[in-house]
């Protein structure tokens, strides 16, 4: 567990970070249910290109959505390392799939960096923020941008 710029004033907060390519990113650590190896999914038809399929996750039905193509980064080719992290949007229950887990964070809230002016508006709805750790970049995740707007809708 890695401490970012923790401040006596300020409360910390967790965050799972992991990879997606060749970047870092991190989510609360509240909102994650559990992490878990990957499993391949059933495809479901009309699925946006995101959507991988679904899972049984212990009887219930869990759609998995592949970070990356989210992202514009392009498909994830899983690999032994590939997990996915279960967490909680709204009411939904939704896996991330992700490249692998790298460490958990413990920071506050004032070290978090706003994201740069010059990021794209598509890099802002994904991203609200960067903590700069040990030399790495973390963008900070925005768990809501992650769904499709009809599933927030249902919420």
């Amino acid at each position: 567990m890695q401490e970012v710029g923790s401040s006596a004033n300020s409360a910390n907060r967790e965050f799972v970070a992991f990879r997606v390519g060749a970047q870092e990113f991190c989510i609360d650590i509240m909102g994650v249910r559990e992490i878990r190896g990957w499993t391949p999914a059933t495809p479901l038809p009309h699925a946006p290109a995101y959507v991988r399929g679904v899972i049984n996750l212990r009887g219930a039905v869990l759609p998995i959505v592949d970070l990356a193509m989210r992202f514009g980064i392009g498909l994830t080719e899983p690999t032994a390392r590939s997990v996915i992290i279960v967490v909680q949007v709204y009411q939904q229950v939704v896996g991330l799939l992700v490249d692998a887990v790298s460490d958990i964070l413990t920071t506050s809230e004032a070290s978090m960096q706003p994201t740069p002016d010059v990021a794209s508006d598509l890099a802002k709805t994904f991203v609200k923020g960067v903590y700069a750790v040990e030399g790495r970049m973390i963008s900070i995740v925005t768990l809501e941008s992650v769904l499709p707007i009809s599933a927030k809708a249902a919420a």
